[in-house]
């Protein structure tokens, strides 16, 4: 291991540590005297190495590979947060048989039924739609609540409460905006539970999160956890709802400018959609940051320099559409840091992270991907 970043082989993950330590802080201090428990999901990170820094207790994940590998770490109280498939039963009773606290999200009596059929007890949290972003019943859909709950019930597997996931938020805008997301969220998962309880039915857990919300949140009577992911890392695309700063985006990809096109204004990078993924979460945003914005080895953004284009292993550098100025002279083999649109399709992109701070590189963590 180097301390030396210029060492590093581009393109490649990197993680700056006294960030990410920062951004866990900032939540947990945010929900704590709200009295509600935090379940980070795990999908963005995929890596023991943060997982550890961010719970000893529970946590979300959104693949059965996921619940398996954090399992094995030590990692056992967990939330499958995708509707089940039955096919993926036999995995969730084998994790289970070993001792983890595995619950399941599903929407449908069809889901409850082979839930059930498994005479397990597995428990099993139903899925509400709070703001008609996905999947889930909606919290005044009671008839389908209760068919549920009682399949569960009656069956014998066990009802654990409700959960919902205001995936809208990532569209709104300013403070009154994503506080309105955050009460819908809540009064829709609350209204859910209350269905369920009065018909004599458990529901101990109200679950609701996305990182939007879980900042903008005020009120979170009823609730009893929150959940939310890229927090840990943020993004270009959370930086634009308004929700960090660019100054709090803690993953970015490492690059070497590999050539020039002078007469077009493009500096060539070695990163391209291989390494920064194919999301351009940022295009519907007032500030479009193509593939990625550009940062110096230092990390520092440098002015209006986006990536416009991406193939598959070459990246296009250049200044954002409709902006006036000089491209920089970057000589060839000059490194770049390029912040990500979306820190878990970047983070997918790749197999370890090189955790960096201002003494340089500080150590590798693994990744893992798959289903």
């Amino acid at each position: 291991m180097t301390p030396d970043p210029s060492a590093l082989p581009t393109p490649c993950l990197l993680l700056e540590e006294d960030r990410m330590t920062a951004n866990i802080a900032r939540l947990r201090s945010r929900l704590a005297p709200m009295g509600v428990a935090l379940r980070p999901h795990l999908k963005t990170a995929k890596s023991l190495d943060v997982a550890r820094r961010l719970t000893d207790g529970p946590a979300t994940v959104s693949t059965l590979r996921e619940a398996e590998e954090f399992a094995a770490g030590g990692v056992r109280d967990l939330v499958y947060g995708v509707g089940i498939a039955p096919a993926k039963l036999d995995r969730v009773l084998a994790l289970r048989a070993q001792g983890v606290d595995l619950a399941v999200v599903l929407d449908s009596v069809d889901q409850a039924r082979a839930v059930a059929a498994t005479g397990a007890a597995i428990p099993a949290l139903i899925e509400i739609d709070c703001d008609g972003h996905r999947s889930g019943l909606r919290p005044d859909e009671a008839e389908a609540i209760l068919a549920v709950g009682r399949t569960l019930v009656d069956g014998g597997a066990t009802l654990r409460g409700v959960l919902t996931h205001a995936g809208d938020s990532y569209a709104a805008r300013g403070v009154a905006a994503l506080e309105a997301c955050a009460e819908q969220e809540r009064a829709g998962a609350v209204a859910a539970a209350a269905v369920l309880r009065q018909a004599g039915l458990p529901c101990p857990v109200v679950s609701v999160g996305s990182t939007p919300t879980a900042h903008f949140a005020r009120d979170l009577t009823g609730v009893t956890e929150v959940r939310a992911g890229v927090f840990v890392f943020f993004d270009l695309v959370m930086a634009g709802i308004g929700v960090c700063s660019t100054d709090d985006i803690a993953l970015s990809v490492l690059t070497t400018v590999i050539g020039h096109r002078r007469d077009k204004g493009w500096i060539i990078v070695d990163a391209g959609w291989m390494a920064m993924s194919r999301d351009r979460g940022t295009a519907k945003q007032a500030v479009d940051q193509g593939y990625g914005l550009v940062c110096d080895a230092a990390g520092r953004p440098l002015d209006d320099l986006i990536v416009v284009d991406a193939n598959q292993e070459h990246g296009i550098v250049a200044r954002r559409p409709g902006t006036a100025g000089d491209v920089p002279e970057l000589p060839v083999g000059t490194l770049l840091r390029i912040l990500p649109n979306h820190a878990c399709a970047t983070g997918a992109q790749h197999d370890r992270y090189h955790v960096v701070g201002p003494d340089g590189v500080r150590a590798e963590w693994p990744r893992f991907r798959g289903w």
